[in-house]
């Protein structure tokens, strides 16, 4: 049976939840980048710190071997199913605070079953809306691929893009480092509360997924091309991000980020934008995105 028979009746409806928006994880975050709390008197969070909201919640006996949670309401009941999370779109309408309790609504934005050279995959963009008192703060889509594992087949999955020039050839003058290691990862999965096993447990990482090394979350790399304006164009407001994962990044090997306002933005020719990528000093970009300031 393919993929698109799995899926053919799956319809998950839109679910709605509600977390108010703490500091803690805000100043803990800001301390794994040995940076000082960006969070302002006026509370409002950077772009993309909502990540530590929201978190999902499972019980023990609810996880998989890797760590995943083997179902919920948003996975689609694809038999031995491997997902890989491949970027996504955000859009800024008001800041989000501290203090806000904010109503997430979450929904199935598409879902497209694709073949090609690796077999079938499923790709599912699931859409979600942040409002607090009614009034919209922010949109975003995430892009999810979800393929089947075949017998005697390896369990890793990796993007399914080409990949680019990295961040060294790319160049810019904004620039920041990350030096993942072992702690830096466990960290980011406490506070995410993420237990893929991926990202701390190395035996099971090499002997089981087939990885070199620990993988570094993509939503940190996320977050790490979204320092880049924060700390070097900090009187600009960012309004939209969108971001693809284009190559895993390990611990142990440094990951350089770079970027800088578009080429065309710069003659003022464009809409006022900046391009960012990240990855390893002599190889292609763990990822690449794009800012869009008010």
């Amino acid at each position: 049976m393919g993929l698109a028979e799995h899926v053919a009746d799956w319809a998950p409806g839109p679910v709605e939840e509600t977390d108010r928006i703490g500091a803690w994880s805000a100043h803990a975050f800001a301390d794994l980048l040995d940076q000082p709390s960006p969070v302002d008197a006026a509370g409002v969070l950077p772009p993309l710190w909502h990540r530590f909201a929201f978190l999902e919640r499972a019980a023990q006996h609810e996880l998989g071997e890797d760590g995943h949670v083997r179902e919920s309401h948003f996975l689609p009941p694809i038999p031995d199913r491997r997902r890989m999370f491949a970027g996504g779109r955000l859009e800024w309408h008001a800041p989000v605070r501290i203090g806000d309790d904010v109503v997430r609504r979450t929904a199935i934005g598409s879902m497209t079953p694709k073949s090609g050279r690796s077999g079938e995959m499923l790709f599912v963009t699931l859409r979600h809306e942040f409002r607090c008192d009614g009034r919209l703060l922010l949109s975003e889509e995430e892009d999810l691929v979800y393929r089947q594992q075949k017998p005697g087949e390896g369990r890793r999955v990796t993007a399914p893009v080409a990949a680019e020039a990295g961040p060294h050839t790319a160049g810019g003058p904004w620039t920041a480092r990350l030096e993942p290691d072992e702690v830096m990862l466990f960290r980011f999965s406490a506070l995410t509360y993420n237990a893929h096993r991926i990202h701390h447990d190395l035996p099971y990482t090499t002997g089981v997924e087939g990885f070199p090394g620990l993988v570094v979350h993509g939503p940190l790399l996320a977050l790490l091309l979204l320092e880049l304006p924060r700390r070097h164009a900090p009187d600009r407001t960012v309004r939209s991000f969108e971001y693809r994962l284009r190559a895993p990044a390990f611990a142990g090997t440094p990951i350089l980020a770079a970027g800088g306002p578009s080429a065309a933005d710069s003659a003022g020719t464009a809409e006022d934008t900046a391009d960012l990528a990240a990855g390893t000093a002599d190889g292609p970009p763990s990822i690449t995105g794009t800012v869009g300031f008010a």
